[in-house]
Order: C-alpha cells, then structure tokens, then sequence
C-alpha cells in the first residue's frame, strides 16, 4: 500500500441516499411497486380504543375502603351430597303421590260423569305440557348460566397466553352471548373491524374486553348504585328492623337478577335460586356479611359521624352491604373476568351512597331550622 500523495486533491465527504432514484416512467412505477413489499399496515383509525380515563369505574380515591371489598367471587364445585339425594327421592315420591291421586280423580270422575272425567283429563293434560314447558325453561336457564361460567374460566385461564385463533373464538362466544342487549353495537361493530388485522391473542381479549364489557360495566355499576340508594332510604325510614332486613334481601334478589340479564345469563327460577345462593355463600366463606363494625368505623373516619343520624347511619350500612353483594353478581355474571378494566370496589360507592345521606341530612336540617 502507498501513501497518499501530498500533491493529489483531497476528496471531500459527501452524503448519498440509500433510497433507490425515482421512476421515471409509469411502467418503472408500476414495476417498483409489484416489487416491492407491502408496508405494515397498522389498525385503522376508526377503531376506537377506550382510554382509561373512560373506565366505567373511576379511578380509587386516596382512601380506597381495600379491605372492605369482597375478593373475587366463583361458582361453587356442584358434587352430589346427601342433601341433594334425600331431595331428589322425596321429589320424586311427592311426583309419583300426585301422579296417583290425580289417576284416581279422573277415573272417579269418570265414573260419575264421563264428561267431567274429560274435563279432568284434559286439564291434566295441560298441566303435564306446562310444567314440560317450565322445565325446559329452567333447564335452559341454568345451561345459560353455566356457559357464562365457564367461559369466564377460559378466559381466565388463557387471557395471557391466547393465541390469535383461541382469542378470536372466544371472542365469539362472548359476543354471541351480550348479542341482544343494544349497549354492545358499537362493540360489536369495533371487533368486526378487526376481522382482516393481525393482532395478538392477549391483545384481541383486551380490546374485547374493553369494547364489549365497558358499557356492561356502566350499566352494572348504576343498578348497584341505585339499588343500595333505594336501601339506604328505606331503611332510614322504615320503624322495624324486620321491614329493612325483608327489603334488603328484596334488593338483593332483584340486583342479581339484574345483574345476570344485563350480562346475558337471564336465569329462571331454579337458576335464579343456584346464582343468589352462590353470592350469599361467597360473601359468607370470606366473611364479607359479617363486617358491619369495619363499615361503621370506616363512615366515621371519613367523617360522616356528625352529619349522620343513626337512622341515615344505618342505611349507609346497608346500602354499602347491598353494593356488597352487586359487586359479587357482577364478578358471577360477567362472562369474561377484570383484565383490561377495573374491578369496582366499596369506594366506588361510599361517596355517592354517603353524599346521599348526608344530603338529605342537611336537608331535614335546613327545613328543621326553617321551621
């Protein structure tokens, strides 16, 4: 190698583009763009992803009531116990009793008045076709809820490691099952337009999630609200503690079935029973009913002792214990578990049901002094 000589001009750095140089022609054109990949394309802006300051739930206070909230409810395992064996063959026995007792009117009735053994047979007739009718109706029920149950559980059990077939197909199921109730259209519509994209297992269930549930949640969180207002009050007025003990539990049944329609699991009767058994169960395993001591403590340190008669004291009670238990309906009900969204707790409600109370506190007060 030489060096370089001294009387040589030295050549000066210059940039050069790496791009290749423009077509010129429109045949080049077109013959640069078959050639040449496709881009990745990005999801269309007319997907709209909730923002989180759109959650349904707004964001936990400083003093979030935490340990006042009841953990996350599951069905309980169904197994065959004595209870239900001594229940089935005692079932079975009044069946095979009322069986024999209506045999032996119609062909009483026959006897006496061959018409009116007619009549008699005919009405046993539709009495056999409805109560065919009616368990079909159960039957579906519970088929209903036990779905929404254990699609909750597949998803539960694959919401990190889905792959983009096992998203998308849940994804069905889930939008199959809250089809009917209007609030999911633009959901619906959302995840259609996912169709043709690529995109991750645990990012399709999010946005399902997201798009699907957060008006589910919505409308979850004010039928909690509104039922623990209407207990608030009742038992505030109400002179006898059997009164608010009897609407209590009347809000409860009313707030799960609800909470079950709203979700898509419209239970019958017999499933209706198997659901609300299921939430008083949970709240009593974790000791959720049993904490009226921690309430109360928690409504005087937020400083609500003063403003609050006893009476208004026990309707906040009541009404954060009827929240309680909506929140356990919401968590059986939903089809699919908290993943992308947040979970509602007690201080979700404790202002609103409390700013209530103390409303119409000072309320009584201001009229009081009018007076």
């Amino acid at each position: 190698m030489t060096d370089h000589d001294a009387s040589d001009p030295v050549r000066k750095p210059r940039a050069f583009t790496v791009d290749d140089p423009a077509p010129k022609t429109a045949a080049e054109r077109s013959r640069r763009t078959a050639d040449k990949p496709r881009k990745p394309a990005a999801i269309p802006v007319t997907v709209a992803m909730t923002m989180a300051e759109d959650d349904p739930f707004l964001p936990p206070p400083p003093d979030e009531l935490d340990g006042l909230t009841p953990p996350p409810a599951s069905p309980r395992p169904r197994r065959l116990t004595a209870g239900k064996l001594l229940t089935g063959s005692l079932g079975f026995l009044a069946a095979l009793a009322l069986g024999i007792w209506t045999d032996t009117l119609i062909r009483s009735l026959f006897d006496r008045l061959p018409w009116l053994g007619w009549a008699a047979a005919m009405a046993a007739a539709i009495a056999v076709v409805a109560l065919l009718a009616l368990a079909i109706k159960e039957f579906i029920g519970i088929r209903r809820l036990t779905k929404v149950a254990s699609l909750r559980e597949a998803i539960t059990a694959r919401v990190k490691s889905a792959t983009a077939k096992e998203a998308r197909a849940l994804g069905t199921q889930v939008t199959a099952l809250v089809a009917a109730n209007p609030l999911t259209a633009h959901g619906r519509k959302s995840l259609n337009t996912l169709d043709d994209e690529i995109i991750d297992g645990p990012h399709y269930l999010e946005f399902a999630e997201r798009e699907l549930m957060s008006p589910l949640d919505r409308q979850a969180r004010q039928l909690i609200v509104n039922a623990a207002r209407r207990v608030s009050v009742v038992t505030a007025v109400s002179p006898r503690a059997l009164v608010d003990l009897a609407y209590v539990g009347y809000e409860a049944i009313r707030l799960t079935r609800a909470m079950a329609e709203l979700y898509g699991g419209r239970p019958g009767t017999l499933g209706m029973i198997r659901l609300f058994r299921d939430v008083i169960a949970h709240l009593a395993v974790t000791g959720a009913i049993a904490a009226g001591d921690s309430l109360i403590q928690q409504v005087v340190g937020h400083g609500l002792a003063a403003k609050l008669s006893a009476r208004l004291g026990e309707g906040v009670i009541n009404g954060l214990m009827t929240a309680r238990i909506g929140i356990s309906a919401m968590d059986l009900c939903r089809p699919m578990p908290f993943t992308a969204l947040k979970r509602p707790g007690i201080g979700d409600f404790m202002s609103v049901i409390a700013g209530m109370a103390a409303k119409d506190a000072s309320t009584k007060t201001t009229g009081n002094e009018t007076l």
